[in-house]
């Protein structure tokens, strides 16, 4: 099976593979030679798992992410689907402008996935531009790398922080779109009925 690596960081290497009949992404997660081999694979299965766990409620739930396609846990790698898209973050960055209208809609799609997401307890754990990704084909937002994400126990405190990062990914990256995160910020706390307590953490973070 021919792989492709097209990104490498911390905690894993992604490939771009066949899988069956369909194009597919392997995500293989690297051994930590300083772990004792049997709690590294016993760790490292765990994370494996609650990822899967955590795409496929994400679908159950109507949260567009790539559909699970194989869990190889002594190969320490997840088959997923390979969406063909675009990035928030190339989006905003190509330097192409973007309408208020397309802002609004694009603001609407991010801030109620996330409330649906955090409804559901699930946490993401590394909410960027550059996870949030437009298909090409129906333009729906899909949400990737789940690679840190888990289930919580109705955490305001992880939520806020899910949110945190995403703010700090616009002010850092995107300064002339923080109107955008804003927006999604009044569309979460419109679609999530506990979003309150969330907004008045991430407000006393800050």
């Amino acid at each position: 099976m021919s792989k492709n690596l097209i990104k490498q960081g911390a905690e894993a290497r992604v490939y771009t593979t066949p899988f069956l009949t369909r194009a597919a992404i392997a995500k293989e997660r690297f051994r930590k030679t300083y772990r004792h081999p049997l709690l590294d694979k016993k760790l490292t299965d765990r994370r494996l798992v609650q990822e899967a766990r955590c795409l496929v409620k994400c679908r159950n739930i109507g949260v567009d992410v790539p559909a699970v396609y194989f869990v190889d846990l002594e190969n320490r790698t997840i088959y997923m689907e390979y969406i063909e898209g675009k990035t928030v973050n190339d989006l905003l960055a190509d330097g192409a402008a973007i309408t208020t209208e397309e802002s609004d809609e694009l603001a609407k799609k991010i801030g109620e996935a996330l409330a649906k997401m955090h409804a559901a307890e699930m946490i993401h754990g590394d909410l960027t531009t550059s996870n949030l990704m437009i298909r090409d084909v129906n333009k729906s937002l899909a949400i990737i790398d789940f690679g840190l994400s888990f289930i919580t126990s109705c955490s305001v405190e992880d939520k806020a922080v899910d949110l945190y990062v995403l703010e700090k990914t616009f002010l850092s990256t995107h300064p002339h779109a923080h109107h955008l995160f804003l927006t999604i910020l009044k569309v979460y706390g419109e679609s999530y009925n506990n979003a309150k307590s969330v907004l008045r953490k991430l407000d006393e973070g800050k």
